[in-house]
């Protein structure tokens, strides 16, 4: 059992470090990334309940499987949480911030879906869950905060709203195609597989050094008006 736990946390706990960690001009507080990573945790209960409920009474097919069903319903729960948590939350006060608790509250859906994964199969496909499954809901809850954390520093409501959309509907899209090259793939998934994963593991860390920059230039700029208006 404790074989089984260590390797399904350590993934999720080595992703999330590596994020976390990029932000060295103003880390969240521990608490709070603790926090969304236990939320996260909690979070597939519910999303088993109601993913169980609309296969049962649905009969989806592969297609509403996909999109639906796990991408629409997983990212949607999580992004709920996460606006009403960290989102509206004094701690959010920088575009990188988006990510760091879009990626903790992710990677723990992720870590207990893990758990429970190894405890059926076994610890063998260890490495097979966080190359694929785990680090795919970390990067999904990358693109994720990036938007949220684009959203939050927006005066325009027009913006705000359109990069709030954003926030959710990409995640669902991605999380959608990755289950649907599982589903559909037969046996040369790995070759779809591979450069999708690729992709988004590109496209995550882009957009993740884009509000790192942005997180900076932002800290630099109140300093130098905190500096400017000492000097008045």
């Amino acid at each position: 059992m404790l074989s089984t736990l260590g390797a399904a946390l350590a993934p999720g706990i080595a992703i999330l470090s590596y994020f976390y960690l990029k932000d060295k001009y103003e880390t969240e507080p521990l608490h709070m990334v603790v926090k969304s990573f236990i939320i996260g945790i909690l979070l597939v209960f519910p999303v088993m309940v109601v993913q169980f409920g609309f296969q049962e009474e649905l009969h989806l097919g592969v297609f509403s499987q996909s999109y639906f069903l796990a991408g629409f319903l997983e990212e949607f729960f999580k992004w709920f949480i996460i606006y009403y948590t960290a989102y509206k939350h004094v701690e959010f006060d920088e575009p990188y911030d988006g990510i760091v608790y879009a990626v903790a509250v992710s990677l723990g859906f992720a870590t207990l879906e893990n758990f429970f994964y190894l405890l059926e199969h076994g610890v063998s496909t260890a490495f097979y869950r966080a190359l694929l499954p785990v680090s795919s809901h970390g990067l999904f809850g990358v693109l994720m905060g990036y938007y949220l954390g684009k959203a939050k520093f927006l005066s325009v409501p027009r913006r705000k709203r359109m990069y709030l959309a954003l926030s959710l509907a990409i995640p669902v899209l991605l999380h959608g195609t990755y289950d649907f090259i599982l589903m559909v793939g037969g046996t040369v998934w790995p070759w779809l597989m591979a450069p999708f994963m690729l992709f988004l593991w590109a496209i995550a860390i882009r957009r993740s050094r884009a509000a790192l920059d942005r997180s900076i230039a932002a800290a630099f700029g109140r300093h130098y008006e905190q500096e400017e208006a000492e000097k008045i």
